[in-house]
């Protein structure tokens, strides 16, 4: 959810400007997919996430949202 409020932020940013890279550039984290070949079926596995600004606040705002709830 973080990361497409980032986008639209990023939409009325100007295209150059520092703020808009804060908000719109992300961090990838994970590894590629790796196939398993066990002869009598095949299992891919792969996971990336991507990671930025808002998604951070994000991740933050619910932690403190759900400190307060409970």
């Amino acid at each position: 959810m973080g990361s497409v409020l980032g986008q639209a932020i990023g939409l009325f940013l100007p295209e150059d400007g520092v703020a808009r890279q804060l908000f719109v550039q992300y961090e990838t984290l994970g590894f590629s997919p790796t196939t398993i070949d066990l002869i009598v079926f095949d299992i891919t596995l792969g996971f990336y996430v991507h990671v930025n600004l808002m998604s951070v606040i994000g991740i933050f705002v619910v932690a403190q949202l759900l400190r307060w709830v409970r």
